[in-house]
């Protein structure tokens, strides 16, 4: 398993006043995936310092009742970081369910404290 991503992941059933504040903030549009489950919407952002230091967040417009702040973890390698997590305790916030869409492979994992990890493998092209 590789780490290839670690950053706040923002969910919210009212995302283009969060990507508005952050927009205002310095941050621009990355990358956008819409259709995910049917009516999800995540947007990637990124905010690059004068010194050249590079922050992500990224934010999804979901049928939540309340904003929810979690952390998005995107490796190479789902199904060994998804037990290394459920053998420390995680579980698996839908159930056994995984959510492909054919580029990308994830679920919300959630700590025996309650602190929730989205984790997702993008898949590449090579990977196929």
């Amino acid at each position: 398993m590789k780490i290839t991503a670690f950053n706040p992941l923002i969910l919210t059933k009212d995302a283009e006043a969060t990507i508005a504040l952050y927009e205002a903030l310095g941050f621009e549009r990355r990358h956008t995936k819409s259709g995910i489950e049917g009516n999800v919407t995540s947007v990637t952002m990124r905010y690059t310092g004068d010194d050249g230091k590079v922050f992500n967040i990224d934010v999804t417009e979901a049928p939540v009742p309340q904003d929810v702040t979690t952390i998005r973890m995107s490796v190479r390698g789902f199904d060994e970081a998804y037990q290394l997590l459920e053998e420390r305790g995680f579980k698996n916030a839908q159930g056994d369910k995984i959510t492909e869409t054919g580029t990308s492979k994830a679920t919300m994992m959630v700590s025996p404290s309650g602190i929730p990890i989205s984790l997702t493998e993008h898949i590449r092209k090579e990977d196929e």
